[in-house]
C-alpha cells in the first residue's frame, strides 16, 4: 500500500469514527429537555470566559502563523480575538440559550372527520457538518445553535484558526459534560489536512445529514460542488444599496458608509451602490466623499465620475465582485426599475436595501427584490441572526429549500407528523 493510501485510509477511519461518535450523540440529544441543554449552554459559557487567556494565547499563535503568511488585513480582521470579541463570544451564547426552545414545538394541527388527531411537531435535523474559515467565533456560535436545536454537529475550522478553534472547542466540551450530555455532540476535525473535508463532503452520508459551508466563495463552491449531502449557505454576498431619489442626504450618507465601512470583510457588506439620476447631482458627492475620507477606493460609471473626483473606472467585472475589502462600486440608474433589474442581474440574492423617504417605492423595492433579505433604511451589515434576534447564526442561506436568510436554531430543525388515533383503520 502506498504512502498515500495510508494517509487516506487513516483520514476515513478518523472521520468514520468522529461520524459514528455524533450519529449516536444525536439520538441521544434529541430526546433531552431544553432545560438540560440551557445548562450545556451556561456551562460552555463560563467555561469560555474562565479560559479566555488560554483563548487568546492561542489567537496569538494564529495570527502570527496568518501575518507571516501575508493573509490581507480584512481576513487578519476575521481572525482575531480580543478580550471584548472573547466575551462576545461567550454573550452570544447566552443570548442563545435564552431563545425558545426550538424543538417539540407544536406548529399546527387538525382533526380529520375520521377522528385522527394529526400535528406537526418540530425535530432536529439531526448531525450537521459546519465547514468554516478564518473566524474562531464560528465555532461557539455554531455549536451553541446547534446544542440548542438538540443537533449533534461536526465542526471543521479553517487552518489559519486552529488553534484559537481548538481552544473554544475545548470549553464547549467542558461545558456539554458538566450537564451530563454526552460531550461528542460537539466534535471538531483534528486536522488541518484538505482530504478530512473532501471525505466529510463526499463520504459521511450515513452519519451527516446537512452541511452549512461558512467561508470565501472558492470554500463554498467545492462545498456545494462535492457534497453528498443536503448543503445550507451562499456562494456570494454582492449586497447592493440603492439610493432613491427622494432619499434625505445626510441619511444616504450615513447608511451607505456604514453599509460598507463598519466590517469590509463581512458577507452583509455593500460592494455595490446605484443612485437615482434625479438625485445624483445632491447625492453622488457627498456619498463618495464620505467612502473615500473613510478610506475607500470608489469605483463608479462615467456619470459617477463626473460629479466627484477621484473616482475609477468601474468595468464589467465590478458589477459581479465581491470585494471583501474597502472597494465599492457604484452606478447611475434611471430609476426603480434599472435598479432592481441591475440587482436581478448581478446580485447574488443575499442583501438588498433601498434609501428613500418614499413609501411607495419603498414597499414596491421590498416585493419585487427577490435576496433573502431586503431593507427600506437601513444598513445591509443588519443581515446578522444576532441583530435579527435569533442569538446567532451560522450563516446566511440564499437557497430556497428549508432555510433562507440568517440560519439561527428555528432554522436548524425539521418536523415529522405525530397522529393520535382511537382504533381508525383505512377503508
Amino acid at each position: 500500500m502506498t504512502a498515500e493510501n495510508k494517509t487516506n485510509l487513516s483520514i476515513a477511519e478518523m472521520m468514520d469514527d468522529i461520524g459514528c461518535a455524533a450519529r449516536c450523540s444525536a439520538a441521544m440529544l434529541a430526546t433531552t429537555k431544553g432545560e438540560q441543554r440551557n445548562l450545556a449552554l451556561a456551562a460552555s459559557a463560563a467555561a469560555i470566559r474562565q479560559s479566555a487567556g488560554d483563548i487568546a494565547k492561542a489567537n496569538r499563535l494564529d495570527m502570527n502563523a496568518a501575518e507571516l503568511t501575508g493573509l490581507s488585513g480584512a481576513m487578519l480582521d476575521r481572525l482575531m480575538l480580543d478580550a471584548g470579541r472573547i466575551e462576545a463570544m461567550a454573550s452570544g451564547i447566552e443570548n442563545v440559550m435564552a431563545l425558545h426552545d426550538p424543538v417539540g414545538r407544536v406548529l399546527d394541527e387538525w382533526e380529520r372527520p375520521n377522528g385522527l388527531k394529526i400535528q406537526r411537531v418540530s425535530v432536529p435535523l439531526g448531525v450537521i457538518g459546519i465547514i468554516y474559515e478564518s473566524r474562531p467565533n464560528v465555532t461557539a456560535d455554531a455549536a451553541a445553535l446547534c446544542i440548542k436545536s438538540g443537533n449533534a454537529v461536526i465542526l471543521r475550522g479553517g487552518s489559519e484558526s486552529f488553534h484559537s478553534s481548538q481552544a473554544i472547542y475545548a470549553c464547549l466540551r467542558q461545558g456539554l459534560t458538566e450537564a451530563g450530555i454526552d460531550p461528542n455532540a460537539v466534535q471538531m476535525v483534528p486536522t488541518t489536512d484538505r482530504a478530512a473535508v473532501g471525505y466529510l463532503l463526499s463520504s459521511m452520508a450515513t452519519w451527516v445529514d446537512v452541511v452549512v459551508p461558512r467561508g470565501g466563495k472558492n470554500l463554498i463552491k467545492r462545498v456545494q460542488d462535492e457534497a453528498r449531502v443536503p448543503v445550507i449557505g451562499h456562494l456570494e454576498g454582492i449586497c447592493h444599496v440603492y439610493v432613491h431619489k427622494d432619499a434625505e442626504t445626510e441619511m444616504a450618507v450615513n447608511i451607505t458608509l456604514n453599509a460598507k465601512m463598519r466590517r469590509t470583510g463581512i458577507c452583509g457588506a455593500a460592494e455595490t451602490i446605484l443612485i437615482d439620476r434625479d438625485g445624483a447631482e445632491r447625492l453622488v458627492p457627498e456619498i463618495v466623499g464620505a467612502l473615500q475620507g473613510a478610506g475607500c477606493e470608489v469605483r463608479g460609471d462615467d456619470s459617477v465620475a463626473a460629479l466627484a473626483a477621484g473616482v475609477n473606472s468601474a468595468t464589467e467585472a465590478d458589477w459581479a465582485t465581491e470585494y471583501l475589502d474597502a472597494i465599492v462600486s457604484m452606478r447611475i440608474v434611471n430609476g426603480i426599475d434599472q435598479a432592481i433589474e441591475h440587482i436581478r442581474r448581478y446580485g447574488s440574492g443575499h442583501t438588498e436595501s433601498i434609501v428613500t423617504g418614499n413609501a411607495d417605492a419603498a414597499e414596491r423595492f421590498l416585493n419585487e427584490v427577490d435576496s433573502a433579505i431586503v431593507l427600506q433604511n437601513a444598513s445591509t451589515q443588519f443581515a446578522d441572526g444576532g441583530e435579527f434576534g435569533m442569538g446567532a447564526e451560522i450563516g446566511i442561506a440564499t437557497g430556497r429549500i428549508h432555510a433562507r436568510g440568517p440560519v439561527g436554531a428555528d432554522q436548524l430543525t425539521s418536523y415529522k407528523y405525530v397522529v393520535r388515533g382511537s382504533g381508525q383503520v383505512r377503508p
